[in-house]
């Protein structure tokens, strides 16, 4: 480097809210590739949002984690610098860092469920954040705790606040992480993929609450995504990394309207398109494989004796039907009981009213003992994929342990295991590996794989796209066609990405709190919908009125 060019990189480090030069940190041996991001250099620039777009397993997450310090020990930074605040983070001592963290730089994690303690209510988690930085009193941290909960539009925040996690939503607990990671208002803010769990129009709030912050404190936003509807929403300038090298990098007008690479184009043509077209009709004459008639599900919290008793009617009389090799999409705000509908279809928690008719035959009331038999049948793919796999025990074991209990051999179940693997697009050598390993993408996969398993007749999917980048997701959903071409399973597939909804499912509900508001074909429920609650989700969508406009 000629001297005038490294007098540059010098002022391009102090001007910088963050920079970045030649990071490289190394994976594991035995891995895809040797390491997990290459040579990445990059400027934060103040006051600007920077998004970092990619396919699962690109290196953007290890990058975040990179800067945070938080880094898992297989992983390990060999070379190249991070400066913010005139500290190079990479050398810097645990102490420096902690003091840095959530005051100076702080995270929007991408799993809300595992970065949340399960034993601490929502309030002492957001509070605990300001008491150990020493900011404010007790008082003064529980009001803006309060505010906080607040601003991310959750409801009711005096019960909110004293709330546990494993009692919110994907969604709610994702804009607890958001109040947490605001707390002191940093000047640099992290976010992995924060809106990936969301539904269109929280997202549109949490984009506009992050907008709004960033402006009034001239605060930097790394924001990873792999959806391209925000960053053509947000991003000042965008970079793109496959394989963990970055492969383009540039204003976000230049990338999204002009990207020179190939794989960026490929990653711009995967996002999917809203489509109001029906698929072909269910045979005729053939039975239902469900039938739900009237379900109801009732959460109550705290206590009733001092009249402090919430109840929240999570289903409310849900009746329809599915019939064979069909799709039925269940689509709704976060919250509004799709999640609850699915939980209770496999009975992982009981009614408290309707039917539910598997094969004609009512499961509602169906002890454990009763219904074990009936579980391969029933499968499902979770929406949070790392609170759903056992982290001390392989991928090998976590998808043959099942299978084999219901009296597969072994050694079929491993060759099942390892040719699933291959289809949702993980080499071989996963087989051997831990959950930890893996991206949030990967481990998605792994959940499909684990449910397909069982060569199940119903097959419930739980926000089962949510965390994929828009290429993997594509992929995915065109294994889960195959899959049911071939194998004949029906699906209830719950989501709040309507564009996936409209492209893989046959018939449409719309849920809006606990209750069936909409129920049609993709048709109906995009070009002319009937209910005021769906046409606000449709015009919600980025983007979705133009492609609206070419499908009608």
């Amino acid at each position: 480097m000629a001297a005038s060019d490294a007098e540059a990189g010098i002022e391009a480090d102090r001007t910088a809210a963050l920079a970045v030069r030649d990071l490289t940190v190394t994976l594991p041996k035995g891995m895809d590739r040797p390491y997990a991001v290459e040579r990445v250099s990059f400027d934060l620039v103040p006051g600007q949002i920077l998004c970092i777009i990619g396919e699962s397993g690109s290196g953007k997450s290890v990058t975040a984690n990179a800067v945070m310090g938080l880094l898992p020990p297989a992983l390990r930074v060999v070379s190249g610098t991070i400066r913010c605040a005139g500290t190079d983070l990479v050398n810097a001592p645990a102490p420096t860092l902690r003091s840095l963290r959530g005051r100076v730089v702080s995270m929007i994690f991408q799993d809300p469920l595992s970065a949340l303690n399960p034993l601490m209510t929502v309030g002492d988690q957001i509070t605990e954040v300001m008491m150990a930085h020493g900011e404010g009193n007790p008082a003064r941290r529980r009001a803006r705790a309060l505010e906080l909960l607040a601003e991310v539009g959750l409801p009711d925040p005096p019960l909110m606040y004293q709330q546990y996690p494993f009692r919110l939503s994907g969604g709610q607990r994702q804009r607890v992480m958001i109040a947490m990671a605001l707390a002191l208002e940093p000047g640099i803010l992290i976010a992995d993929e924060p809106t990936t769990a969301l539904d269109v129009t929280t997202q549109a709030q949490i984009l506009r609450l992050i907008r709004d912050i960033q402006k009034r404190k001239g605060m930097s936003v790394m924001f990873i995504t792999h959806d391209f509807g925000v960053v053509a929403e947000i991003a000042d300038s965008v970079i793109v990394m496959e394989k963990g090298l970055i492969v383009e990098q540039g204003s976000a007008q230049a990338v999204l309207q002009a990207p020179r690479h190939p794989y960026t184009r490929r990653l711009i043509a995967a996002v999917p398109k809203l489509t109001g077209k029906d698929r072909s009709p269910p045979a005729a004459g053939a039975g239902p494989v469900l039938k739900v008639e009237n379900l109801a599900k009732i959460y109550r919290t705290g206590s009733a004796l001092f009249g402090r008793q919430r109840v929240v009617k999570a289903v409310q009389e849900a009746s329809f039907e599915l019939a064979p090799g069909r799709t039925l999409g269940v689509v709704g705000e976060s919250g509004s009981g799709k999640s609850s509908l699915g939980r209770l279809l496999i009975k992982l928690m009981d009614s408290d009213g309707g039917r539910i008719l598997f094969r004609g035959r009512d499961i509602a009331p169906l002890k454990e003992s009763e219904f074990r038999p009936l579980r391969p049948k029933i499968q499902m793919i979770f929406q949070d994929p790392f609170a759903s796999l056992n982290p001390r025990s392989t991928i090998g074991h976590i998808l043959t342990v099942g299978p084999v209990s219901h009296g597969m051999p072994y050694r079929q179940a491993r060759q099942e295991a390892r040719r699933l693997l291959e289809n949702v697009g993980l080499d071989a050598g996963a087989f051997s590996r831990y959950p930890h390993e893996f991206s949030g993408g990967q481990r998605q996969r792994i959940g499909i794989a684990r449910a397909l398993m069982f060569k199940p007749e119903l097959l419930i999917a739980d926000e089962a796209v949510s965390a994929l980048d828009v290429s993997i997701q594509a992929q995915i959903l065109m294994l889960l066609d195959r899959i049911q071409r071939e194998t004949g399973v029906s699906m209830i597939f719950i989501t709040h990405d309507l564009r996936v909804a409209s492209q893989i499912c046959d018939e449409i509900v719309v849920m809006q709190r606990g209750r069936i508001v909409e129920r049609g074909p993709p048709s109906q429920i995009f070009l002319n919908p009937r209910s005021d609650y769906t046409r606000e989700l449709v015009a919600a969508i980025p983007g979705g009125q133009q492609d609206m406009a070419g499908a009608a």
